[in-house]
């Protein structure tokens, strides 16, 4: 199974910024946290990866999984 996963972070420069993990540069950044969802929740979906969402601290906020999961549910 693949560890790949997009991570919505806050961008050193101001905004939001959707990365692939272990990728240095961004796929795209954002003005606003609600067009990186949207744009980083529909690669993700394309790409079958976990996506992150990061507070504005950096700290994880919420995940969703597209059909990579690192923890499915029992049964």
């Amino acid at each position: 199974m693949s560890d790949e996963s997009h991570h919505l972070t806050p961008h050193p420069d101001g905004g939001w910024q959707v990365k692939k993990s272990g990728d240095p540069e961004a796929s795209r950044r954002f003005d606003t946290k609600a067009e990186g969802e949207d744009y980083g929740r529909r690669v993700s979906q394309n790409q079958n990866t976990e996506f992150v969402i990061h507070r504005s601290d950096g700290t994880i906020q919420d995940s969703d999984s597209h059909g990579n999961d690192p923890h499915p549910p029992d049964g």
